[in-house]
């Protein structure tokens, strides 16, 4: 299965792209959509959309994983994230590809079997995970493939599907 997975952002987003069978995962690519300061918002959307869109179609993932979000300080930016966060759930739509989403405290878990992980653990995590010589840069790609890897983990447990619809998890 590939997973992609997607750290949300306006200026950045991260991407990680992994294969998982059964309980073999390794990473294929990862990276960040970036946009650049200074463009009006629609710019930046529009942008991330259509990046987006082009990543799917390079990617091919049969399903995308995305960070819910989380943010208790900055209320003007969580509000531009969660624009951001929008378009790329419609661009995952439009595609056509299931998508799930978890939280932090999911992906935190299931990456390193505590859910208030501190952000450093999770990094390292996901690098042994995966068998990387160093931790992926940008931190938003290498939250991405944390994500991929929950999901990676979630997909294999034995809690029931509900057939292949998409679904919060």
């Amino acid at each position: 299965m590939r997973i992609l997975g997607i750290d949300p952002g306006y200026a950045t987003i991260g991407f990680g792209l992994i294969e998982a069978e059964r309980a073999q995962v390794h990473m294929v690519t990862y990276g960040a959509i970036t946009t650049p300061a200074g463009l009006p918002l629609s710019r930046r959307l529009h942008q991330i959309g259509t990046d987006m869109a082009e990543l799917i179609r390079q990617t091919k993932p049969d399903v995308i994983a995305i960070e819910e979000l989380f943010f208790n300080t900055n209320i003007t930016t969580g509000i531009a994230v969660a624009h951001a966060r929008g378009v790329l759930l419609y661009a995952a739509e439009d595609a056509g590809v299931p998508l799930y989403e978890y939280t932090p405290g999911q992906v935190k878990l299931a990456v390193t079997g505590y859910g208030k992980a501190e952000k450093h653990q999770v990094m390292d995590m996901t690098k042994r995970l995966l068998k990387l010589k160093a931790v992926p840069r940008p931190d938003d790609a290498a939250d991405a493939l944390a994500i991929a890897l929950c999901h990676a983990r979630s997909a294999t447990s034995r809690l029931p599907q509900a057939n292949g619809v998409k679904e919060t998890i």
